[in-house]
């Protein structure tokens, strides 16, 4: 069953049902594209402020989600994110940082965790992997931001051993989720991005047999591959120690359904971000 449920119109809100079904004290999701306030090529529910859109406009968009959601403007916090494996602890003297600009969010960063209430820990997507997750019992979540060079950096591995050092969390305790993305069956890549799956694959070889295969040649371009983002980090959260059980993946692709979600890939390059979003809500 999709995990990644739409629930509102306006905003285009998906809710990561399973997880905000069972556990009351947090929210957890990702945009779509619809139900916001910006113009093309960013219509409308643009969330970033790097892809050239009018700021006033993600803004605004930004705090109607955060409204919707039960947050303010003031609460949502991020990172600028620069598809590396950087992961920042946010405390409660970081909340809303990035909100309102680039240059008061997370340098460098692609990661977030925390444990405080109130603060709705936000990361920007068209095409590349939302990764969520949630300790119920340390109270700790967090976002990973994970294109094909965070993900074979091992962001997700990186993800679990900083909620275990920092939050005291453990593995067999640990919920993680994979959100809308580019699917295996739009992503062509390369040679070079290959050779580094390649040189990953081999650390996967025991994490877990699946019928989800992670390329295969494509069709289209001789040479190319095929590759399926979703199941390469599915498997190295399995490496990290998350029970398969406790891990939600999505059947959304971004490129096959642009007309819910923006794509980079499918608009060559010129078009707005989601968001995921997760939170801890206050008493």
């Amino acid at each position: 069953m999709e995990p990644f449920v739409q629930n509102s119109v306006s905003p285009a809100l998906f809710s990561l049902k399973p997880w905000t079904d069972r556990f009351s004290k947090i929210t957890a999701g990702f945009t779509g594209r619809t139900g916001g306030a910006g113009r093309a090529p960013y219509e409308s529910l643009n969330c970033a402020l790097h892809v050239g859109d009018i700021p006033e406009d993600v803004i605004k968009n930004r705090k109607t989600i955060a409204e919707t959601l039960g947050f303010a403007l003031e609460d949502w916090t991020c990172g600028e994110q620069v598809h590396g494996a950087e992961i920042a602890i946010v405390t409660a003297d970081d909340k809303g940082r990035g909100s309102l600009d680039r240059t008061s969010a997370f340098a460098d960063t692609d990661g977030l965790l925390t444990n405080v209430p109130g603060v709705l820990l936000t990361s920007f997507y068209a095409d590349c992997v939302p990764l969520f997750f949630y300790d119920p019992v340390s109270g700790t979540v967090g976002l990973a931001h994970a294109g094909w060079k965070g993900t074979v950096a091992e962001i997700a591995l990186a993800m679990v051993q900083r909620m275990e050092t920092v939050y005291g969390s453990r593995k067999e305790d640990i919920r993680a989720a994979i959100g809308p993305s580019i699917g295996g069956c739009c992503y062509e890549v390369d040679d070079f991005v290959m050779d580094r799956v390649r040189k990953l694959e081999g650390s996967l070889a025991l994490a877990e047999e699946s019928a989800e295969s992670l390329y295969r040649p494509s069709t289209a371009h001789n040479g190319k591959m095929m590759l399926n983002l979703k199941e390469l980090n599915r498997r190295i959260m399995i490496k990290a120690g998350i029970l398969p059980t406790h891990i939600e993946c999505t059947s959304w692709c971004t490129s096959c359904n642009d007309d819910l979600f923006f794509s980079y890939r499918k608009e060559n390059g010129v078009t707005g971000r989601m968001a995921s979003w997760i939170g801890i809500k206050e008493s």
